[in-house]
């Protein structure tokens, strides 16, 4: 039996790998054509972070290029035990696909408002009377999962599609879309053609607090710009500490937010297109192309995600099999800090690129 260190060692032996996986498969991301479809990828399955997007999609490939499954496109993925909660099992000689998955620690404190104050429990120690405790990814471990072709046993449902007519908008989706521009403290306005927004498909004014969409597009190409405009609100307001980011990357994430939201909704995005990625990638100080490749990914998957989490439209499924319920709301991202949260003590995140002044209007499409 290995001994502890050497389990160890394999884990990170592991987790060295598909580190190499993931930078040689961002490295290989360098059209605008490739992260259009790297994105469209990461919208059928929302529910993984960008980076086991890509590593799934790799590794699925690798297995349709073998004959180990029937489709170029994996459907639902899970985890071993998952599939069995489903009344499936995986087929014997089928390999899963290795993902990041999280190590999670336990943190007490009497006083949660000092973040020096947080101690980590150990594994089984339970926190002292009087104590707060709080749960924080503290590192990543190698976990596997397998598409539903891999696996047998009980049908799995088939969720309903979106079907949609060319130049046709989902239904409630302006409505979704306009309503979160206006919570965040925005009129929307739509104005008569470009000439009122400098040639502009849509525009965002964060010192009027106007988000403008021009009313002589069909209802798909408004909702897309109203998407990408309630991107620039999201992500790059005065107001958002993020937002002090490069002019090219910014218009890369609202178009990338939008094309993600657009995808959700079985929208075609054969429309949209994305400057190279070596271009934008290559103008942030201090990061490397690959670090602010994988950061950008990360941080419009979110956006897009808590964005289509708070519209009431029909979407297409996040890459969960329908039934499946998970122990944490999404066990590949940290939680959201709430007050008492955002006092917790900080841990390791991915590298996120330099930033630079924020712009007061963003032009849309």
């Amino acid at each position: 039996m290995a001994t502890r260190e050497e389990a160890r060692a394999a884990r990170d032996a592991k987790l060295d790998a598909l580190h190499a996986r993931l930078a040689g498969q961002v490295e290989a991301l360098v059209s605008g054509e490739d992260w259009k479809r790297a994105l469209e990828f990461a919208a059928r399955f929302r529910s993984r972070s960008f980076n086991n997007t890509l590593l799934i999609e790799m590794q699925h490939l690798d297995a349709y290029d073998k004959g180990r499954v029937p489709d170029a496109v994996p459907s639902y993925v899970a985890g071993f035990k998952q599939w069995q909660t489903l009344g499936r099992q995986v087929a014997k000689g089928q390999a899963g696909y290795m993902i990041f998955a999280p190590v999670r620690g336990r943190f007490a404190t009497t006083t949660p408002q000092d973040p020096g104050s947080w101690r980590r429990l150990g594994r089984f120690e339970k926190p002292k009377a009087g104590e707060t405790m709080r749960s924080r990814v503290v590192g990543a471990k190698p976990a596997y999962v397998w598409d539903v072709s891999q696996t047998t046993g009980d049908p799995v449902p088939e969720r309903p599609a979106p079907r949609l007519l060319k130049g046709q908008a989902p239904e409630g989706l302006w409505d979704g879309l306009a309503g979160l521009v206006e919570s965040a403290g925005y009129a929307v306005v739509r104005v008569p053609d470009e000439l009122a927004i400098h040639g502009a498909n849509g525009m965002t004014d964060f010192e009027s607090r106007t988000v403008s969409v021009r009313a002589n597009m069909d209802p798909a190409a408004q909702v897309k710009t109203l998407a990408h405009e309630l991107a620039h609100v999201r992500l790059h307001g005065p107001g958002n500490e993020e937002a002090r980011r490069h002019r090219g990357i910014g218009e890369v994430e609202a178009d990338s937010v939008a094309l993600m939201i657009a995808a959700a909704h079985g929208m075609d995005t054969s429309d949209y297109t994305i400057p190279y990625v070596a271009g934008w990638a290559s103008t942030v100080k201090d990061s490397s192309p690959v670090e602010v490749v994988k950061a950008t990914g990360e941080r419009v998957r979110a956006a897009a995600v808590a964005i289509l989490d708070a519209l009431p439209t029909a979407q297409v499924g996040g890459g969960d099999p329908p039934g499946l319920t998970r122990d944490h709301p999404n066990p590949e991202r940290p939680e959201q800090p709430d007050k008492a949260r955002a006092t917790a003590p900080a841990m390791a995140a991915e590298p996120r690129p330099a930033l630079a002044p924020a712009v007061p209007v963003a032009r849309g499409l």
